[in-house]
């Protein structure tokens, strides 16, 4: 072989080479609803980790690769969770995963992650049961459903002074684990419930069912679930003239719930829990400001998602882009992000749980009220 070839050999090589370091990335999951009925949170979550990427990456990526996101779209359903999970790890090659949205996606999907050893970190799956089981990969930033249930319970109770209430459940992981834990923490205040119902997913027809709460006289109702079913329910409470109040979780904080409710007389002085308001974090003011010139007002979980960016990340680019490592970091490491200082425990929930009351009015917006 002359001189020549054995140089453009060498040369070829090079350029391969290069070129195979210069497309180097870090594959990241962002899993939840992005089609279907709850494809209002999948956006939230996709607009805050595809920002976040991007100023990571800004600023130079991970280790100096870049964050290549992958949308997973699970449409809120067990079985498509777990479909969207065995590709992003067998196909996408993924190291991390934001999400999912709906708790019984990310049930399932955690066993998935685990055992591939791919970081998850979860903006707004709050059931007790996705981190109960101590798995070591999975992470939230968002609370649990216990948390929010005490703060639901004491506010019906301390401050509503209910008396007669009823509650309902969408029979799913997040929804029926939420009314399961407020009525535990009803009942051990000596407040036992009039009625304990649940419903299906999908359902737009409650009427029986409101039939049911008008005879009980509930003063007030509350739901374990999702915006698409909480809009047409207390529609049909209103125009069946219940008065009683109606109080949810994080699960109707979207814009869609006003349109879903047909009008935002029906959502008006509706309560619900969710975290402190994600916008009032003097961290995240440049994030807020970056996010609104582009005209996009980040909402519900949208900053959730971003911090979760944030938390992945910052496991990664302290562990040599290792996710099992950066599992382990993470329990004994804070990470500061534009939703302030956030500190994991051993099974991977925040150690402070922020959730506070919120109200509707209507003009079909909500507001945080202590």
């Amino acid at each position: 072989m002359s001189n020549m070839v054995i140089k453009q050999t060498l040369l070829s090589l090079a350029v391969a080479g290069a070129a195979t370091l210069a497309q180097a990335d870090v594959v990241i999951g962002v899993a939840g609803p992005h089609t279907g009925a709850y494809a209002a949170f999948g956006l939230q979550l996709w607009k805050g980790a595809e920002k976040a990427a991007a100023d990571i990456n800004a600023a130079g990526g991970l280790n100096g690769e870049m964050i290549k996101l992958v949308k997973a779209d699970d449409a809120c359903e067990p079985k498509q969770a777990v479909s969207v999970a065995n590709r992003l790890v067998d196909l996408d090659d993924a190291v991390a995963v934001v999400g999912h949205f709906c708790s019984s996606s990310s049930i399932p999907a955690s066993s998935i992650y685990e055992e591939a050893g791919v970081l998850m970190v979860t903006p707004a799956s709050t059931a007790d049961g996705l981190t109960d089981p101590g798995l070591p990969n999975v992470f939230r930033v968002c609370g649990r459903n216990d948390q929010q249930a005490d703060v639901a319970a004491s506010y019906m109770v301390g401050t509503l002074n209910a008396k007669r209430i009823a509650i309902i459940h969408d029979k799913d992981s997040y929804g029926k684990g939420l009314a399961d834990t407020t009525k535990a923490t009803l009942n051990s205040y000596g407040v036992k419930e009039v009625m304990y119902e649940g419903l299906t997913r999908g359902e737009k027809d409650f009427n029986a069912l409101v039939t049911k709460v008008r005879s009980v006289d509930a003063d007030v109702v509350y739901f374990g679930g999702l915006h698409s079913e909480a809009g047409p329910l207390v529609r049909q409470l209103r125009e069946q003239g219940s008065k009683a109040i109606f109080m949810s979780g994080d699960g109707i904080v979207s814009d869609e719930f006003v349109s879903v409710a047909g009008s935002p007389k029906y959502v008006d002085g509706i309560l619900m829990t969710f975290g402190a308001n994600p916008t009032s974090y003097p961290s995240g003011k440049k994030v807020i400001e970056a996010f609104r010139s582009d005209g996009y007002e980040p909402e519900g979980y949208t900053l959730y998602s971003y911090t979760a960016m944030q938390v992945v990340a910052a496991a990664l680019s302290n562990n040599n882009l290792d996710p099992v490592k950066g599992a382990d970091w993470l329990k004994s490491h804070s990470v500061q992000t534009v939703m302030g200082k956030k500190d994991f425990d051993s099974k991977g929930d925040l150690k402070v749980s922020d959730y506070v009351m919120y109200e509707w009015n209507a003009k079909g917006e909500y507001h945080q009220l202590n």
